[in-house]
């Protein structure tokens, strides 16, 4: 049996605590959980900061935790506390954060969106494992609605084909339109619109009628599943639509006292139950699922999840695989050249794992490197002279399945110097990242640029490559099939960073 683990999170509407273990048989035994009401969407929304009195309320919370964690024996610094998107949006959210760590002892760590959804994905993914529910097959919508912000994603025959973080959540909402409109109805139009408003860029990756899968993740929904839906297993629910119609039209009617006295939430649950089902109910509304799947898992989870990798191995390839399918999808998009990107990838990852024992770098580094091989030409969408540049510019701006923001620029940055004589160096901005991403772009760029220059032409003309290190020089070994004259041009002009780097000439047999 694992020792306990713990995480706090901090989101928009309360503070919540999950202490687990890790069982013999890898799941996840859950020993302790708390939440408490905290309005730091309300304060975000309204302010732009959050409040002195929300900060003494959180302060107090999670020295409460600190107590509770101590009878499990985890210390502050042993414990994951983070803090979600009202938290990051905040203007103040820096000087708030150090005081939590001064007062408090736990280092609050923000995580944006994406990240959000890799860790609601690990989370959904363990919950199904083992149950009669298939879907790493189905057009598929995983939904998780918020008070900042809704997250979701989308899933084509299983494989991810787009994740986003939606400006649309419950506290946001209330504030948005507060004041203004009180109708239930007009509360309906606004939100309508807003995804009317999204949902054509959105089925540019998945169209919404095709979705014949629909899971929800939420406390509001795990409510719902306990009062209109029925048990799969232990924390797996399914809700029938029109059941969970009947609900919402009821839910709607309701005060706030009296969702509060009927359903025994809180006050702030209360405050969003409404506008929350809504927004399921509008995006089940386009597509073709009969019932709803709500597991009973949340981020946190997830995170313990992701704290253990080797827990579960199957678990990690499967999720690894989404974000290669993210990233492939991202390239369809963009009407990329799917044979090229797919073989400039191959043979990086073999120039990559030729290196494993002296490039000193984590094997997520080789994710970062495939997901840049397949996206190092995106920006021929746009225009073809100084591509590099346009792949970066829409890397940037793009969500990737399992990337953080930092990830996704780190894959931005080695696109952009994957051709062309400017070298990261030569960027003040560049020079001004912590060395240790520094020398990761350089290392990996370094790769591309050689795996780039072995398909010059785009038309594959080497097959059965091998990699190896021979005294000073890297060894690419092939069986030709094709005139190789543009890949011999181009090795010579690519190759001097890699030699920089390295300290290997490559040589082409």
């Amino acid at each position: 049996m694992s020792a306990p683990e713990s995480v706090i999170e901090i989101g928009s509407t309360g503070v919540r605590l999950l202490v687990a273990e890790i069982t013999p048989d890898r799941k996840q035994n859950i020993l302790d959980r708390s939440e408490n009401p905290l309005p730091i969407g309300k304060d975000v929304f309204t302010s732009g900061n959050i409040s002195q009195e929300t900060q003494n309320q959180c302060i107090q919370i999670l020295k409460r935790y600190k107590e509770q964690l101590a009878g499990w024996g985890i210390t502050p610094d042993k414990a994951i506390c983070i803090a979600t998107s009202a938290f990051r949006d905040s203007k103040n959210c820096d000087p708030v954060m150090d005081r939590i760590l001064v007062q408090t002892g736990f280092r609050v760590k923000i995580v944006d969106g994406i990240e959000e959804n890799k860790l609601m994905y690990l989370a959904v993914s363990d919950c199904l494992k083992d149950q009669p529910v298939d879907f790493k097959n189905d057009n598929t919508l995983i939904l998780n609605v918020g008070g900042s912000s809704t997250e979701i994603m989308m899933m084509s025959g299983g494989k991810m084909a787009g994740v986003h973080s939606l400006r649309l959540g419950t506290v946001r909402i209330e504030h948005q339109i507060g004041g203004q409109i009180a109708s239930y109805h007009d509360i309906r139009r606004y939100v309508e619109e807003s995804i009317n408003n999204t949902k054509e860029s959105l089925e540019t990756e998945l169209n919404f009628s095709d979705v014949n899968q629909f899971i929800a993740v939420g406390q509001d929904m795990n409510l719902a599943a306990l009062l209109v839906g029925h048990p799969i297993s232990t924390f797996l629910w399914e809700i029938d639509i029109e059941r969970f119609h009947e609900f919402r039209r009821e839910v709607q009617d309701y005060s706030v006292d009296e969702m509060v006295g009927r359903f025994r939430i809180s006050y702030s649950e209360a405050e969003t139950l409404q506008v929350s089902l809504l927004i399921y109910q509008l995006f089940l509304n386009l597509t073709k699922a009969t019932k709803i799947i709500v597991p009973e898992t949340n981020i946190r989870h997830g995170i313990i999840l992701n704290k253990n990798p080797a827990q579960n191995e199957l678990l990690q390839d499967e999720y690894n695989m989404q974000i290669l399918a993210s990233a492939k999808n991202l390239l369809r998009k963009y009407h990329g050249d799917q044979n090229h990107a797919e073989c400039v990838r191959m043979i990086a990852v073999k120039i990559f794992d030729c290196l494993k024992d002296e490039i000193s770098l984590e094997e997520h580094a080789k994710m970062l490197l495939e997901i840049a091989a397949l996206l190092h030409d995106i920006g021929v969408f746009i225009k073809f002279a100084h591509h590099n540049f346009h792949s970066a510019y829409i890397i940037q701006n793009s969500d990737i399945f399992g990337l953080t923001k930092r990830e996704i620029s780190i894959v931005a940055e080695i696109s952009k110097y994957h051709r062309g004589s400017q070298m990261p160096q030569d960027e003040e901005n560049f020079l001004m990242m912590p060395r240790s991403d520094r020398m990761l772009i350089l290392k990996l760029t370094a790769i591309l640029r050689i795996a780039d220059a072995m398909d010059r032409g785009h038309i594959q003309t080497f097959n059965d490559i091998s990699v190896k290190l021979q005294q000073n020089a890297l060894l690419i070994t092939t069986k030709n099939s094709k005139n190789p004259v543009l890949e011999r041009i181009a090795l010579q002009e690519k190759a001097g960073m890699f030699e920089s780097v390295f300290g290997y000439n490559v040589i082409l047999v």
